[in-house]
C-alpha cells in the first residue's frame, strides 16, 4: 500500500479548523441513503463509450492511503483526515485510456453520485497523484454521512468538488459540455483550495463571509435528518 501524506501547517486563506468531521453539504440531498447491500458500479462514459467498473476491476490496482486536510467551502476544515481507495489516475490510465476513441482530446471529467449530485474537474486537476476514488475513512469503510460505498477526495479542492456516492465519470472534449447543478456563482471551474477560489464572480474572501454564518445551520440539518433517518 501506498501512503501520501499532505498535512498543512498552517490552514489556508479563510480557512478555521474545526474539531469533528460533520456530514455536509447542499440540503436538497440530505435525505438520501446508499445502499448498504448492493456492490457499487462505477459507469465512465461522456464522449467515449460507456465503461462499466466494479470493484473487481478496482482491486487490481495499487491501494493508497492518503492522509490530508479537508477544506470546506463554506470555510471550515478537519484536519488529518486519513482515506484509502485508488488514484483515479491509475482507473483511468489503467481501466479506461485503452478503450478510449484514436486521438480524442479529453478535457474535463464530470463526477457524479448516486444522490444526483454533481460537480466537475479538469481532467489535468483530477489526474494529480492525490486525486483518490476512496472507499474508506480513517480505516473504516465509508458510511452514509461520508459518501459510500466509493467518493471522490481531491484535496486540493474545495469539498464541494469531493463529490459522495460516486456512481458516474463522464469525461469531455468540451469543457462547457457541464452544466452546474449548483447556481453559478457557487462553482469555480477549478475550486482550488490555494487560490481561494470558492466560485464565480466574487473573490474568495468576500464569499467567506456569505458562507461562514451558514454552517451551524447546515450541520444541524444533516443531524436532524439523520436522526429521523434513524427512527
Amino acid at each position: 500500500m501506498k501512503n501520501i501524506t499532505e498535512h498543512e501547517t498552517i490552514l489556508p486563506a479563510g480557512q478555521q479548523a474545526r474539531p469533528d468531521f460533520p456530514r455536509f453539504g447542499v440540503q436538497a440531498f440530505a435525505k438520501f441513503q446508499a445502499p448498504v447491500t448492493t456492490p457499487y458500479a462505477l459507469t465512465v462514459a461522456g464522449d467515449i463509450p460507456a465503461i462499466k467498473l466494479c470493484p473487481e476491476d478496482l482491486i487490481h490496482l495499487e491501494r493508497v492511503e492518503l492522509a490530508a486536510d479537508f477544506h470546506c467551502v463554506a470555510t471550515w476544515s478537519y484536519r488529518g483526515v486519513s482515506w484509502s481507495g485508488f488514484r483515479f489516475r491509475e482507473v483511468f490510465e489503467q481501466l479506461v485510456r485503452a478503450q478510449l476513441p484514436p486521438n480524442i482530446d479529453l478535457k474535463l471529467a464530470v463526477f457524479g453520485g448516486l444522490d444526483g449530485y454533481r460537480a466537475s474537474l479538469l481532467l489535468e486537476d483530477a489526474l494529480a497523484n492525490d486525486v483518490l476514488l476512496a472507499d474508506t475513512l480513517n480505516g473504516e469503510p465509508l458510511t452514509n454521512n461520508h459518501g459510500s460505498p466509493l467518493r471522490l477526495i481531491a484535496p486540493a479542492h474545495y469539498g464541494y468538488k469531493n463529490v459522495k456516492h460516486l456512481a458516474k465519470i463522464d469525461l469531455w472534449c468540451n469543457v462547457h459540455s457541464y452544466r452546474p447543478i449548483l447556481p453559478k456563482f457557487m462553482e469555480h471551474p477549478r475550486g482550488r483550495v490555494a487560490y481561494e477560489e470558492r466560485g464565480r464572480y466574487l473573490p474568495g474572501w468576500l464569499l467567506r463571509y456569505v458562507y461562514r454564518p451558514l454552517i451551524q445551520p447546515i450541520v444541524r440539518h444533516f443531524e436532524r435528518v439523520e436522526a429521523d433517518n434513524a427512527t
